[in-house]
């Protein structure tokens, strides 16, 4: 099996049977151009992990893959006209190689965010991609996409789910965040007391208080 790493989640597994796509999202770069796919996956519904706008054309230049998501993200493909087949806890697919699916749930950002739903796939019975959760299979994982960076993801979580899988090879996906703070912002401004303004300052800039 060959692994090629996008930005952020978005990873392509291949062999001679297969080229498997899985998260293909908004921060990510490359994927658009490929062609021979046999498989896609979709983990979640969040954009970082699907560009509805990008996902079209990549089936359209890749008329023999088949797409499978998750229940929420297949019911949103269908709003934009896509098929989507679901993926569930405990399927069995076949997109040249077996992919097993693994969880329900996204990782929980706050309490107060409602959770959607989201999977994690094992391909080729060697590489898992956990999306956004930290889903444990119940078999061992020899190589693990490793989430490194997200508002619902501690230093100290990823560790612990790391030491859990204890995989063979780590490989660090979720890090385009990293770069991109207004995400984190973003939640603080919504979930701040009401009589806190969360006010944003770049180096060098000023507010009065």
């Amino acid at each position: 099996m060959r692994l090629t790493k996008f930005v952020h989640s978005c990873v392509l597994a291949e062999d001679d049977s297969a080229r498997i796509l899985i998260d293909p999202g908004n921060l990510t770069r490359g994927f658009d151009e490929l062609t021979g796919l046999t498989g896609i996956l979709i983990s979640h519904q969040h954009a970082d992990h699907v560009d509805i706008d990008r996902l079209g054309p990549l089936l359209e230049r890749n008329p023999d893959a088949v797409l499978y998501a998750d229940e929420g993200t297949a019911g949103v493909l269908g709003e934009h006209g896509i098929d989507a087949n679901t993926a569930r806890q405990g399927d069995r697919l076949d997109v040249g190689m077996e992919v097993v699916v693994y969880g329900v749930d996204h990782a929980v950002i706050h309490p107060e965010i409602p959770r959607v739903p989201n999977v994690g796939y094992l391909v080729g019975g060697r590489f898992f991609h956990p999306g956004d959760s930290f889903t444990v299979p119940d078999v061992d994982v020899e190589v693990l996409g490793l989430p490194t960076a997200a508002p619902w993801l501690r230093a100290r979580a990823a560790v612990d789910f790391l030491r859990a899988v204890a995989p063979r090879v780590a490989i660090p996906i979720h890090e385009a965040l990293l770069a991109r703070p207004a995400v984190y912002y973003g939640h603080y401004q919504r979930l701040a007391p009401e009589t806190t303004e969360v006010t944003l300052l770049e180096p060098g800039g000023h507010t009065k208080i």
